[in-house]
Protein backbone atom coordinates (compact mmCIF):
# COMPACT_ATOMS: atom_id res chain seq x y z
CA UNK A 1 0.00 0.00 0.00
CA UNK A 2 1.15 3.52 -0.78
CA UNK A 3 1.64 5.36 2.53
CA UNK A 4 1.86 8.71 0.74
CA UNK A 5 -1.90 8.91 0.23
CA UNK A 6 -3.61 6.35 2.43
CA UNK A 7 -1.90 7.43 5.61
CA UNK A 8 -1.57 11.11 4.82
CA UNK A 9 -3.10 12.21 8.10
CA UNK A 10 -0.88 9.96 10.17
CA UNK A 11 2.06 10.96 8.02
CA UNK A 12 1.55 14.61 8.78
CA UNK A 13 1.40 13.99 12.51
CA UNK A 14 4.53 11.85 12.42
CA UNK A 15 6.47 14.17 10.17
CA UNK A 16 5.68 17.23 12.20
CA UNK A 17 6.10 15.69 15.63
CA UNK A 18 9.30 13.85 14.75
CA UNK A 19 11.22 15.86 12.19
CA UNK A 20 9.59 19.03 11.02
CA UNK A 21 11.18 21.22 13.66
CA UNK A 22 14.66 20.60 12.31
CA UNK A 23 15.92 24.12 12.29
CA UNK A 24 19.29 24.02 10.49
CA UNK A 25 18.04 20.58 9.38
CA UNK A 26 18.97 19.18 12.81
CA UNK A 27 16.40 17.39 14.93
CA UNK A 28 15.23 19.00 18.16
CA UNK A 29 12.70 17.72 20.64
CA UNK A 30 9.13 18.87 20.18
CA UNK A 31 5.84 18.21 21.89
CA UNK A 32 4.47 15.10 20.15
CA UNK A 33 0.96 15.56 21.49
CA UNK A 34 -0.28 17.67 18.59
CA UNK A 35 1.00 18.68 15.18
CA UNK A 36 -0.25 22.21 15.82
CA UNK A 37 2.74 22.68 18.11
CA UNK A 38 4.96 22.79 15.02
CA UNK A 39 5.45 26.38 13.93
CA UNK A 40 4.91 27.59 10.40
CA UNK A 41 8.63 28.19 10.07
CA UNK A 42 9.59 24.71 11.20
CA UNK A 43 7.18 23.17 8.70
CA UNK A 44 8.63 25.34 5.94
CA UNK A 45 12.14 24.45 6.99
CA UNK A 46 11.28 20.77 6.68
CA UNK A 47 10.02 21.37 3.14
CA UNK A 48 13.26 23.14 2.24
CA UNK A 49 15.23 20.22 3.70
CA UNK A 50 13.57 17.90 1.14
CA UNK A 51 15.55 19.67 -1.58
CA UNK A 52 18.44 17.46 -0.52
CA UNK A 53 19.10 14.77 -3.11
CA UNK A 54 18.08 11.27 -2.10
CA UNK A 55 20.64 8.50 -1.72
CA UNK A 56 18.91 6.15 -4.16
CA UNK A 57 17.99 9.05 -6.45
CA UNK A 58 21.66 9.83 -6.93
CA UNK A 59 22.75 6.20 -7.21
CA UNK A 60 20.09 4.71 -9.46
CA UNK A 61 18.81 7.74 -11.39
CA UNK A 62 21.59 10.32 -11.62
CA UNK A 63 24.61 8.03 -11.74
CA UNK A 64 23.08 5.09 -13.56
CA UNK A 65 20.77 6.85 -16.02
CA UNK A 66 21.02 10.63 -16.36
CA UNK A 67 24.79 11.02 -16.66
CA UNK A 68 24.78 8.40 -19.39
CA UNK A 69 21.80 9.85 -21.26
CA UNK A 70 23.15 13.41 -21.17
CA UNK A 71 26.69 12.18 -21.93
CA UNK A 72 28.02 14.43 -19.18
CA UNK A 73 29.94 11.30 -18.22
CA UNK A 74 30.38 7.72 -19.36
CA UNK A 75 29.01 4.64 -17.66
CA UNK A 76 31.69 1.96 -17.69
CA UNK A 77 29.39 -0.85 -16.66
CA UNK A 78 25.62 -1.15 -16.36
CA UNK A 79 25.48 -3.27 -13.27
CA UNK A 80 22.49 -1.78 -11.50
CA UNK A 81 19.06 -2.33 -13.02
CA UNK A 82 17.07 -1.41 -9.92
CA UNK A 83 16.14 2.07 -11.10
CA UNK A 84 12.77 1.74 -9.37
CA UNK A 85 14.55 2.28 -6.04
CA UNK A 86 15.39 5.73 -7.35
CA UNK A 87 11.97 6.52 -8.78
CA UNK A 88 10.33 5.41 -5.55
CA UNK A 89 12.56 7.78 -3.58
CA UNK A 90 11.91 10.77 -5.86
CA UNK A 91 8.18 10.08 -5.66
CA UNK A 92 8.08 9.61 -1.89
CA UNK A 93 10.22 12.69 -1.31
CA UNK A 94 7.77 14.86 -3.21
CA UNK A 95 4.54 13.37 -1.92
CA UNK A 96 5.94 13.11 1.59
CA UNK A 97 6.47 16.89 1.58
CA UNK A 98 3.07 17.78 0.11
CA UNK A 99 1.06 17.30 3.36
CA UNK A 100 3.24 19.91 5.05
CA UNK A 101 2.82 22.28 2.12
CA UNK A 102 -0.96 21.80 2.21
CA UNK A 103 -1.00 22.32 5.97
CA UNK A 104 0.84 25.62 5.55
CA UNK A 105 -1.56 26.68 2.80
CA UNK A 106 -4.47 25.92 5.12
CA UNK A 107 -2.96 27.93 7.96
CA UNK A 108 -2.11 30.88 5.74
CA UNK A 109 -5.70 31.05 4.49
CA UNK A 110 -6.86 31.83 8.05
CA UNK A 111 -4.37 34.61 8.81
CA UNK A 112 -5.02 38.32 8.47
CA UNK A 113 -3.73 39.69 5.22
CA UNK A 114 -0.40 41.50 5.70
CA UNK A 115 2.68 42.19 3.61
CA UNK A 116 4.57 39.61 5.65
CA UNK A 117 1.92 36.98 5.00
CA UNK A 118 2.20 37.77 1.29
CA UNK A 119 5.89 36.99 1.49
CA UNK A 120 5.23 33.74 3.33
CA UNK A 121 2.72 32.68 0.68
CA UNK A 122 5.17 33.60 -2.08
CA UNK A 123 8.00 31.59 -0.52
CA UNK A 124 5.73 28.56 -0.25
CA UNK A 125 4.52 28.91 -3.86
CA UNK A 126 8.12 29.10 -5.07
CA UNK A 127 9.08 26.00 -3.09
CA UNK A 128 6.05 24.16 -4.44
CA UNK A 129 6.99 25.12 -8.00
CA UNK A 130 10.63 24.17 -7.56
CA UNK A 131 9.78 20.72 -6.28
CA UNK A 132 6.88 20.05 -8.65
CA UNK A 133 8.69 21.10 -11.83
CA UNK A 134 11.45 18.61 -11.09
CA UNK A 135 9.06 15.68 -10.62
CA UNK A 136 6.79 16.41 -13.56
CA UNK A 137 9.80 16.95 -15.83
CA UNK A 138 10.98 13.43 -15.00
CA UNK A 139 7.63 11.60 -15.14
CA UNK A 140 5.18 13.73 -17.14
CA UNK A 141 1.61 13.74 -15.80
CA UNK A 142 1.53 13.40 -12.00
CA UNK A 143 -1.01 13.81 -9.16
CA UNK A 144 -0.97 17.50 -8.28
CA UNK A 145 -4.18 19.45 -7.73
CA UNK A 146 -5.67 16.79 -5.41
CA UNK A 147 -2.40 15.47 -3.96
CA UNK A 148 -1.42 16.05 -0.35
CA UNK A 149 -4.99 16.62 0.86
CA UNK A 150 -5.69 13.11 2.12
CA UNK A 151 -5.46 14.20 5.75
CA UNK A 152 -8.13 16.86 5.06
CA UNK A 153 -10.41 14.97 2.70
CA UNK A 154 -10.58 11.18 2.35
CA UNK A 155 -11.82 11.59 -1.23
CA UNK A 156 -8.26 12.55 -2.16
CA UNK A 157 -6.51 9.46 -0.81
CA UNK A 158 -6.10 8.35 -4.42
CA UNK A 159 -5.67 11.64 -6.26
CA UNK A 160 -6.13 12.01 -9.98
CA UNK A 161 -3.19 12.70 -12.27
CA UNK A 162 -3.04 16.20 -13.74
CA UNK A 163 -1.86 16.75 -17.27
CA UNK A 164 1.62 18.20 -17.39
CA UNK A 165 0.44 21.20 -19.39
CA UNK A 166 -2.03 22.15 -16.68
CA UNK A 167 0.60 21.68 -13.97
CA UNK A 168 3.02 23.93 -15.83
CA UNK A 169 0.54 26.73 -16.40
CA UNK A 170 -0.57 26.62 -12.76
CA UNK A 171 3.00 26.77 -11.45
CA UNK A 172 3.97 29.57 -13.84
CA UNK A 173 0.97 31.56 -12.60
CA UNK A 174 2.04 30.93 -9.00
CA UNK A 175 5.56 32.18 -9.73
CA UNK A 176 4.15 35.30 -11.37
CA UNK A 177 2.01 35.87 -8.28
CA UNK A 178 5.10 35.48 -6.11
CA UNK A 179 7.03 38.04 -8.13
CA UNK A 180 4.18 40.55 -7.97
CA UNK A 181 3.38 40.09 -4.29
CA UNK A 182 6.77 39.88 -2.60
CA UNK A 183 7.28 42.98 -0.47
CA UNK A 184 10.97 43.45 0.23
CA UNK A 185 10.22 46.02 2.95
CA UNK A 186 7.51 44.07 4.78
CA UNK A 187 7.54 44.89 8.54
CA UNK A 188 9.10 42.21 10.73
CA UNK A 189 6.01 41.37 12.72
CA UNK A 190 4.47 38.01 13.56
CA UNK A 191 3.93 35.53 12.06
CA UNK A 192 6.36 36.71 9.36
CA UNK A 193 9.16 37.56 11.80
CA UNK A 194 9.37 34.02 13.19
CA UNK A 195 8.78 32.42 9.80
CA UNK A 196 11.81 33.91 8.03
CA UNK A 197 14.00 32.89 10.95
CA UNK A 198 13.65 29.36 9.60
CA UNK A 199 14.57 30.32 6.02
CA UNK A 200 17.82 28.43 5.51
CA UNK A 201 17.84 28.99 1.76
CA UNK A 202 18.17 32.79 1.68
CA UNK A 203 17.99 33.79 5.36
CA UNK A 204 14.90 35.90 4.79
CA UNK A 205 16.33 37.85 1.83
CA UNK A 206 13.17 38.49 -0.19
CA UNK A 207 15.13 39.97 -3.10
CA UNK A 208 16.69 36.54 -3.62
CA UNK A 209 13.32 34.81 -3.32
CA UNK A 210 11.98 37.11 -6.02
CA UNK A 211 15.01 36.39 -8.18
CA UNK A 212 14.42 32.67 -7.74
CA UNK A 213 10.78 33.05 -8.82
CA UNK A 214 11.65 34.90 -12.01
CA UNK A 215 14.66 32.72 -12.83
CA UNK A 216 12.43 29.65 -12.60
CA UNK A 217 9.84 31.38 -14.77
CA UNK A 218 12.48 31.92 -17.46
CA UNK A 219 13.71 28.33 -17.23
CA UNK A 220 10.30 26.74 -17.55
CA UNK A 221 8.82 29.20 -20.02
CA UNK A 222 11.70 28.35 -22.34
CA UNK A 223 11.05 24.67 -21.72
CA UNK A 224 7.51 24.88 -23.10
CA UNK A 225 8.28 27.27 -25.95
CA UNK A 226 7.89 24.64 -28.66
CA UNK A 227 4.44 23.61 -27.39
CA UNK A 228 3.07 26.91 -26.05
CA UNK A 229 4.95 29.66 -27.90
CA UNK A 230 2.43 32.41 -27.14
CA UNK A 231 2.46 31.77 -23.40
CA UNK A 232 6.22 31.24 -23.29
CA UNK A 233 6.97 34.34 -25.35
CA UNK A 234 4.80 36.52 -23.11
CA UNK A 235 6.57 35.34 -19.94
CA UNK A 236 10.05 35.74 -21.38
CA UNK A 237 9.19 39.15 -22.81
CA UNK A 238 7.79 40.35 -19.49
CA UNK A 239 10.84 39.28 -17.50
CA UNK A 240 13.51 40.52 -19.89
CA UNK A 241 11.95 43.75 -21.15
CA UNK A 242 10.72 44.79 -17.69
CA UNK A 243 14.12 43.92 -16.22
CA UNK A 244 12.55 41.68 -13.61
CA UNK A 245 15.02 40.61 -10.89
CA UNK A 246 16.76 37.34 -11.73
CA UNK A 247 20.01 35.73 -10.65
CA UNK A 248 22.99 37.42 -12.28
CA UNK A 249 26.34 35.87 -13.03
CA UNK A 250 28.00 38.87 -14.61
CA UNK A 251 27.04 42.50 -15.07
CA UNK A 252 28.84 45.65 -16.17
CA UNK A 253 30.62 45.83 -12.84
CA UNK A 254 32.05 42.32 -13.10
CA UNK A 255 31.25 38.97 -11.50
CA UNK A 256 28.32 38.65 -9.11
CA UNK A 257 28.14 34.84 -9.37
CA UNK A 258 24.64 34.63 -7.91
CA UNK A 259 22.92 31.27 -7.51
CA UNK A 260 20.36 29.37 -5.47
CA UNK A 261 21.96 26.42 -3.68
CA UNK A 262 21.87 24.38 -0.52
CA UNK A 263 25.25 24.89 1.12
CA UNK A 264 25.56 22.01 3.64
CA UNK A 265 27.95 23.58 6.16
CA UNK A 266 26.06 26.87 6.19
CA UNK A 267 22.74 25.14 6.75
CA UNK A 268 23.92 22.53 9.22
CA UNK A 269 23.88 19.13 7.53
CA UNK A 270 26.42 16.78 6.00
CA UNK A 271 25.65 15.71 2.45
CA UNK A 272 26.76 12.12 3.05
CA UNK A 273 24.58 10.70 0.28
CA UNK A 274 26.84 12.39 -2.27
CA UNK A 275 30.00 10.45 -1.43
CA UNK A 276 28.01 7.25 -0.81
CA UNK A 277 26.39 7.33 -4.24
CA UNK A 278 29.76 7.40 -6.00
CA UNK A 279 31.62 5.13 -3.60
CA UNK A 280 29.01 2.39 -3.93
CA UNK A 281 28.19 2.92 -7.59
CA UNK A 282 31.83 3.11 -8.80
CA UNK A 283 31.09 3.07 -12.54
CA UNK A 284 31.11 6.70 -13.69
CA UNK A 285 34.12 8.14 -15.53
CA UNK A 286 34.90 11.09 -17.75
CA UNK A 287 33.54 10.23 -21.18
CA UNK A 288 34.96 11.02 -24.60
CA UNK A 289 32.06 13.37 -25.35
CA UNK A 290 32.65 15.82 -22.51
CA UNK A 291 36.44 15.47 -22.85
CA UNK A 292 36.19 16.94 -26.35
CA UNK A 293 34.46 20.01 -24.85
CA UNK A 294 37.27 20.51 -22.34
CA UNK A 295 40.44 19.69 -24.30
CA UNK A 296 41.70 20.43 -27.81
CA UNK A 297 43.39 17.06 -28.19
CA UNK A 298 43.81 13.70 -26.47
CA UNK A 299 47.28 14.10 -24.99
CA UNK A 300 47.23 12.26 -21.69
CA UNK A 301 49.39 14.89 -20.05
CA UNK A 302 46.50 17.36 -20.15
CA UNK A 303 48.33 19.80 -22.42
CA UNK A 304 45.23 20.15 -24.56
CA UNK A 305 42.95 21.23 -21.71
CA UNK A 306 41.64 24.77 -22.19
CA UNK A 307 38.79 24.70 -19.66
CA UNK A 308 39.67 24.87 -15.95
CA UNK A 309 36.43 23.06 -15.14
CA UNK A 310 38.13 19.88 -16.40
CA UNK A 311 40.20 19.94 -13.19
CA UNK A 312 37.10 20.57 -11.06
CA UNK A 313 34.86 17.93 -12.65
CA UNK A 314 37.44 15.19 -13.32
CA UNK A 315 40.99 14.07 -12.52
CA UNK A 316 43.69 11.80 -13.93
CA UNK A 317 43.68 8.01 -13.71
CA UNK A 318 45.91 6.02 -11.39
CA UNK A 319 48.87 6.66 -13.70
CA UNK A 320 48.33 10.43 -13.61
CA UNK A 321 46.98 10.42 -17.17
CA UNK A 322 43.94 12.16 -18.60
CA UNK A 323 42.05 9.36 -20.32
CA UNK A 324 38.37 9.49 -21.31
CA UNK A 325 36.29 6.35 -21.39
CA UNK A 326 34.71 5.81 -24.83
CA UNK A 327 31.18 7.16 -24.80
CA UNK A 328 30.18 4.22 -26.94
CA UNK A 329 32.52 1.38 -25.96
CA UNK A 330 33.02 -1.72 -28.06
CA UNK A 331 34.26 -5.21 -27.33
CA UNK A 332 37.87 -4.07 -27.46
CA UNK A 333 37.47 -1.41 -24.77
CA UNK A 334 39.47 -2.45 -21.67
CA UNK A 335 37.45 -2.99 -18.52
CA UNK A 336 37.55 -0.33 -15.85
CA UNK A 337 37.98 -0.70 -12.10
CA UNK A 338 39.99 0.84 -9.33
CA UNK A 339 38.98 2.60 -6.13
CA UNK A 340 38.97 6.31 -7.03
CA UNK A 341 35.91 7.10 -4.93
CA UNK A 342 36.80 5.20 -1.75
CA UNK A 343 37.20 7.01 1.56
CA UNK A 344 40.86 6.02 1.98
CA UNK A 345 41.74 8.98 -0.27
CA UNK A 346 40.65 11.38 2.45
CA UNK A 347 43.84 10.62 4.39
CA UNK A 348 47.24 12.24 4.21
CA UNK A 349 49.48 10.16 1.95
CA UNK A 350 46.65 8.15 0.35
CA UNK A 351 45.03 10.80 -1.83
CA UNK A 352 46.73 9.67 -5.06
CA UNK A 353 45.88 5.97 -4.67
CA UNK A 354 43.10 5.16 -7.13
CA UNK A 355 43.78 1.47 -7.79
CA UNK A 356 45.87 -0.06 -10.58
CA UNK A 357 42.80 -0.85 -12.67
CA UNK A 358 41.60 2.77 -12.62
CA UNK A 359 42.52 3.24 -16.27
CA UNK A 360 40.19 6.14 -17.07
CA UNK A 361 39.70 9.57 -15.56
CA UNK A 362 37.21 9.49 -12.66
CA UNK A 363 35.14 12.34 -11.28
CA UNK A 364 37.32 14.62 -9.20
CA UNK A 365 37.45 13.32 -5.65
CA UNK A 366 36.62 16.69 -4.12
CA UNK A 367 33.40 17.08 -6.08
CA UNK A 368 32.07 13.79 -4.72
CA UNK A 369 33.69 13.58 -1.27
CA UNK A 370 33.25 17.13 0.02
CA UNK A 371 30.08 16.69 2.07
CA UNK A 372 30.29 20.12 3.71
CA UNK A 373 31.15 22.74 1.09
CA UNK A 374 30.05 21.26 -2.24
CA UNK A 375 26.60 22.77 -2.93
CA UNK A 376 23.37 21.16 -4.04
CA UNK A 377 22.58 23.44 -6.97
CA UNK A 378 19.06 24.67 -7.74
CA UNK A 379 19.87 27.28 -10.41
CA UNK A 380 22.87 29.45 -11.27
CA UNK A 381 23.22 32.94 -12.63
CA UNK A 382 25.09 31.40 -15.54
CA UNK A 383 22.01 29.41 -16.54
CA UNK A 384 19.94 32.59 -16.57
CA UNK A 385 22.47 34.17 -18.95
CA UNK A 386 22.25 31.15 -21.24
CA UNK A 387 18.44 31.37 -21.16
CA UNK A 388 18.62 35.01 -22.21
CA UNK A 389 21.22 34.19 -24.86
CA UNK A 390 18.89 31.64 -26.43
CA UNK A 391 15.95 34.05 -26.24
CA UNK A 392 17.83 36.79 -28.09
CA UNK A 393 19.50 34.41 -30.51
CA UNK A 394 16.22 32.78 -31.57
CA UNK A 395 13.95 35.79 -31.07
CA UNK A 396 11.84 34.13 -28.37
CA UNK A 397 9.79 36.72 -26.49
CA UNK A 398 12.19 39.46 -27.54
CA UNK A 399 13.36 40.81 -30.87
CA UNK A 400 16.14 38.71 -32.35
CA UNK A 401 19.46 40.38 -31.57
CA UNK A 402 22.58 38.32 -32.15
CA UNK A 403 24.83 40.93 -30.54
CA UNK A 404 22.93 40.91 -27.24
CA UNK A 405 22.75 37.12 -27.48
CA UNK A 406 26.53 37.03 -27.73
CA UNK A 407 26.92 39.31 -24.69
CA UNK A 408 24.60 37.10 -22.64
CA UNK A 409 26.44 34.01 -23.84
CA UNK A 410 29.82 35.40 -22.83
CA UNK A 411 28.39 36.46 -19.48
CA UNK A 412 27.19 32.89 -19.05
CA UNK A 413 30.59 31.42 -19.81
CA UNK A 414 32.40 33.92 -17.61
CA UNK A 415 30.09 33.39 -14.67
CA UNK A 416 29.97 29.59 -14.98
CA UNK A 417 33.75 29.21 -15.08
CA UNK A 418 34.35 31.69 -12.25
CA UNK A 419 31.50 30.28 -10.13
CA UNK A 420 32.89 26.76 -10.37
CA UNK A 421 36.42 27.97 -9.67
CA UNK A 422 35.14 29.76 -6.57
CA UNK A 423 33.39 26.60 -5.39
CA UNK A 424 36.58 24.62 -5.94
CA UNK A 425 38.64 27.20 -4.09
CA UNK A 426 36.50 26.70 -0.98
CA UNK A 427 36.28 22.91 -1.22
CA UNK A 428 37.74 20.83 1.61
CA UNK A 429 37.72 17.13 2.42
CA UNK A 430 35.84 16.30 5.63
CA UNK A 431 38.36 14.06 7.40
CA UNK A 432 41.83 15.21 6.44
CA UNK A 433 40.99 18.85 5.85
CA UNK A 434 42.93 18.79 2.57
CA UNK A 435 41.81 21.64 0.33
CA UNK A 436 41.19 21.62 -3.40
CA UNK A 437 43.75 24.37 -4.17
CA UNK A 438 46.58 22.55 -2.41
CA UNK A 439 45.78 19.15 -3.94
CA UNK A 440 44.54 20.15 -7.42
CA UNK A 441 46.46 23.16 -8.73
CA UNK A 442 44.74 24.49 -11.84
CA UNK A 443 47.38 25.58 -14.40
CA UNK A 444 47.84 29.31 -14.82
CA UNK A 445 46.22 30.64 -17.93
CA UNK A 446 43.15 28.44 -17.65
CA UNK A 447 40.14 30.64 -16.99
CA UNK A 448 37.01 31.94 -18.68
CA UNK A 449 39.12 33.66 -21.35
CA UNK A 450 40.77 30.38 -22.34
CA UNK A 451 37.32 28.83 -22.69
CA UNK A 452 36.13 31.69 -24.90
CA UNK A 453 39.27 31.39 -27.03
CA UNK A 454 37.85 28.01 -28.03
CA UNK A 455 34.12 28.52 -27.61
CA UNK A 456 33.69 32.22 -28.35
CA UNK A 457 30.89 32.68 -30.86
CA UNK A 458 33.38 34.15 -33.36
CA UNK A 459 34.85 30.65 -33.67
CA UNK A 460 31.55 29.19 -34.91
CA UNK A 461 31.40 28.52 -38.62
CA UNK A 462 27.61 28.80 -38.86
CA UNK A 463 24.68 30.31 -36.99
CA UNK A 464 23.62 26.80 -36.07
CA UNK A 465 26.99 26.17 -34.49
CA UNK A 466 26.68 29.38 -32.45
CA UNK A 467 23.45 28.04 -30.97
CA UNK A 468 25.14 24.72 -30.29
CA UNK A 469 27.87 26.62 -28.42
CA UNK A 470 25.20 28.08 -26.12
CA UNK A 471 23.79 24.63 -25.41
CA UNK A 472 27.26 23.15 -24.89
CA UNK A 473 28.25 25.67 -22.24
CA UNK A 474 24.80 25.48 -20.67
CA UNK A 475 25.20 21.72 -20.37
CA UNK A 476 28.65 22.06 -18.80
CA UNK A 477 27.31 24.51 -16.23
CA UNK A 478 24.73 21.86 -15.27
CA UNK A 479 27.39 19.22 -14.60
CA UNK A 480 26.11 18.58 -11.07
CA UNK A 481 22.48 18.98 -12.14
CA UNK A 482 22.14 16.03 -14.52
CA UNK A 483 18.34 16.29 -14.37
CA UNK A 484 18.59 19.81 -15.82
CA UNK A 485 21.07 18.73 -18.50
CA UNK A 486 18.62 15.90 -19.27
CA UNK A 487 15.84 18.45 -19.78
CA UNK A 488 18.06 20.54 -22.06
CA UNK A 489 19.04 17.52 -24.16
CA UNK A 490 15.43 16.39 -24.51
CA UNK A 491 14.11 19.87 -25.34
CA UNK A 492 16.71 20.93 -27.88
CA UNK A 493 18.23 17.77 -29.28
CA UNK A 494 21.32 19.92 -29.83
CA UNK A 495 23.55 19.28 -26.84
CA UNK A 496 26.88 17.68 -27.83
CA UNK A 497 26.49 13.98 -28.30
CA UNK A 498 28.17 10.92 -29.76
CA UNK A 499 26.13 8.31 -31.59
CA UNK A 500 22.38 8.42 -32.10
CA UNK A 501 20.07 11.25 -30.92
CA UNK A 502 18.69 10.91 -27.43
CA UNK A 503 15.75 8.51 -27.27
CA UNK A 504 15.30 8.35 -23.50
CA UNK A 505 12.57 10.83 -22.51
CA UNK A 506 11.11 10.03 -19.11
CA UNK A 507 11.13 7.79 -16.04
CA UNK A 508 8.42 5.14 -15.58
CA UNK A 509 6.09 5.59 -12.64
CA UNK A 510 7.15 3.86 -9.40
CA UNK A 511 5.62 0.40 -8.87
CA UNK A 512 3.98 1.53 -5.62
CA UNK A 513 1.99 4.19 -7.46
CA UNK A 514 0.93 1.73 -10.15
CA UNK A 515 -0.25 -0.64 -7.41
CA UNK A 516 -1.98 1.74 -5.02
CA UNK A 517 -3.36 4.43 -7.32
CA UNK A 518 -3.93 1.96 -10.13
CA UNK A 519 -6.94 3.36 -11.95
CA UNK A 520 -5.67 6.93 -12.06
CA UNK A 521 -2.17 5.80 -12.94
CA UNK A 522 -3.45 3.58 -15.76
CA UNK A 523 -5.39 6.51 -17.20
CA UNK A 524 -2.29 8.72 -17.06
CA UNK A 525 -0.24 6.04 -18.82
CA UNK A 526 -2.86 5.70 -21.53
CA UNK A 527 -3.02 9.47 -22.00
CA UNK A 528 0.74 9.60 -22.54
CA UNK A 529 0.96 6.61 -24.86
CA UNK A 530 2.75 4.29 -22.45
CA UNK A 531 5.01 4.13 -19.43
CA UNK A 532 8.36 3.52 -21.07
CA UNK A 533 11.61 5.46 -21.31
CA UNK A 534 10.83 6.18 -24.96
CA UNK A 535 7.48 7.93 -24.38
CA UNK A 536 7.88 11.69 -24.70
CA UNK A 537 6.43 13.91 -22.02
CA UNK A 538 4.26 16.85 -23.09
CA UNK A 539 6.80 19.64 -23.66
CA UNK A 540 9.32 17.60 -25.67
CA UNK A 541 9.07 18.58 -29.37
Amino acid sequence: MNWRYKSAGLLLVLLVSLVSCRKNFEEINTDPSSFTTASDGSLFNEVVSTLQLGWNEQFYINNEILYKQTQLAALTKEGWGNFTLGTEEIWSNYYGALPEIRELQKRFSKYDSTAGLGNMKAMLKIMMALKTFKVTDLFGDIPFSQAGYGFQNLDYLRPKFDKQRNIYLSLLDDLKWADENIDESAPLIEPYKSFIGFDKLFNGDMVKWRKLANSLRLRHAMRIEEKEPVIADAIIKEIIENNKPVFIGYDLGGPLLESACLWPAAIGFKNESLSWSFREHKNLRMGSNIWQRLSDHDSTDGSGIFDPRAYIFFETNNNSQWKPYPQIPDASTPSEGGIPYDSHRDQTGSYSIKGETCRYSPFDYFIIADINYMPIILITGAEVHFLKAEAYFRGIGVAMDKDIADIEYMNGVNSSVEWWMQVAKNSKLPLSGMTFPEMVPIPEGLNASSVLMRYGSWNAATEEEKLEFIYTQWMLDAFRQPWEAYALARRTGKTPREGLPISHFRLPYPPSEVEYNGANCAQAIANQGGDDFGNKIWWIP
